[in-house]
């Protein structure tokens, strides 16, 4: 029974990130055909399909596709770049240069086609002078490490760019510009998604400042304020959000229901540490258990890690442990927790497989978890005996998706 449960929780997991990538809903979120050119700077983990769409409708549509390495995918004749994620590479510095480039050589008249996805603020890198590369990749980490949310990390990424917190599309001026985007992040934020490069930004340096002594992080210098929402050289650009992380909860919801659980949505945007929140879900779980209800406890947002062991941290796996423990005495509960990119945290896994048996496994196998957990390594842990989820590369990023079968 549990590997049927795993198998079901797998093809939600499926079902969940097709309902995100349908060629047709870029199209429909399309602007009339411009006088003069469409140009498209697609970037984010879901760059590929995106620009795939836009191809489809527009064959002459020229310009740059940008995705995390191993992401990549056919185009005609957009260029494809892949680039490194979380922490930016050469390659991304290289990308977001052209890109700049390329909305410099926009004109009246013509269009510039923006594509937004979780991941382009790490693949589109262009720091502020005199920062370097070097000096961004160590503030990424940093802040990656520090449990700080995604829209503190994205407040300081604004005003430690050239082409973040609206620069882009000032920099195609006076064109026309759209920006379409694939939400990753809690309240579909436009100025959190890849960092806004297409949109005002109203935080300031100072508050940026403030996120990185919060934090305990050394200040790198290279500050520039952010383009403010009020800038006559966004007067012509237009933003809209087309997928958000509801679109996966919900057809993971419509999905278990025809299984024959009574899907519940236990929180759209839940947030916080992944260890305080596994507990939380857990007793709903076994509440339910206890009632006898034949049910799916789904829940999307971003859970946070602080990381201070030697491990690498992954909310998904860490909730998953969590929850492993707490579920251990309940052999009709299984749960998956993953992140719909593929990746959670910064390893190729996706996030784990848990049920009433995990527990017993980890101590058969002499895990001591509570040490695991102390080093953030519950990747490790979980691997040893078989939890982890690694479906690959699934070309978009709408946040995490956890599901919590409950058969009485």
């Amino acid at each position: 029974m549990a590997m049927n449960r795993r198998a079901l929780l797998q093809e939600a997991f499926a079902v969940a990130v097709a309902a995100c990538k349908r060629a047709e809903t870029i199209i429909a979120a399309l602007p009339p055909r411009p006088e003069g050119r469409v140009l498209v700077i697609a970037a984010g983990k879901g760059a590929v399909p995106m620009a795939q769409a836009v191809e489809q409708h527009w064959p002459d549509a020229t310009g740059l596709a940008v995705t995390r390495t191993g992401y990549g995918g056919p185009l005609t004749r957009i260029e494809l770049v892949e680039a490194s994620h979380p922490v930016p590479d050469a390659a991304g510095l290289a990308a977001a240069e052209r890109c700049l480039a390329l909305a410099e050589s926009a004109e009246e008249g013509d269009l510039l086609l923006v594509l937004l996805s979780g991941g382009a603020s790490a693949l589109l890198a262009a720091p502020s002078p005199p920062l370097d590369l070097a000096a961004k990749q160590a503030v990424t980490r940093a802040l990656v490490r520090s449990g700080a949310s995604i829209g503190e990390i994205n407040m300081v990424r604004r005003h430690l760019s050239r082409i973040k917190g609206g620069r882009l599309a000032a920099a195609a001026w006076p064109a026309q510009v759209v920006t379409l985007a694939v939400s990753d992040v809690v309240g579909d934020v436009p100025q959190d998604i890849g960092s806004g490069p297409t949109v005002g930004d109203e935080s300031t340096v100072a508050q940026a400042q403030a996120v990185l002594a919060r934090y305990g992080i050394a200040d790198p210098g290279g500050w520039s304020e952010s383009i403010k929402p009020d800038d006559p050289r966004l007067a012509e650009s237009r933003f809209e959000v087309v997928v958000r992380p509801d679109d996966a909860l919900d057809a993971a919801a419509a999905f278990l229901q025809a299984q024959g659980y009574e899907p519940v949505i236990l929180d759209r945007e839940a947030h916080g540490d992944a260890r305080e929140v596994a507990r939380r879900h857990a007793q709903a779980a076994i509440l339910a258990h206890n009632r006898a209800q034949r049910c799916a406890l789904l829940s999307g947002g971003e859970l946070t890690v602080t990381v201070t062991g030697h491990g690498v941290g992954g909310p998904n796996q860490e909730y998953a442990l969590e929850l492993a423990g707490q579920i251990a005495d309940h052999p009709g509960v299984a749960a998956l927790a993953a992140d719909t990119d593929g990746v959670d945290g910064n390893r190729d896994v996706a996030g784990a497989y848990v049920d009433g048996e995990t527990g017993f496994a980890l101590d058969e196998a002499g895990i001591d978890v509570e040490a695991v957990q102390a080093a953030n390594d519950a990747g490790g842990a979980l691997g040893q005996v078989g939890a982890l989820f690694t479906p690959g590369p699934t070309l978009t990023n709408v946040n995490d998706l956890r599901i919590i079968l409950v058969d009485p």
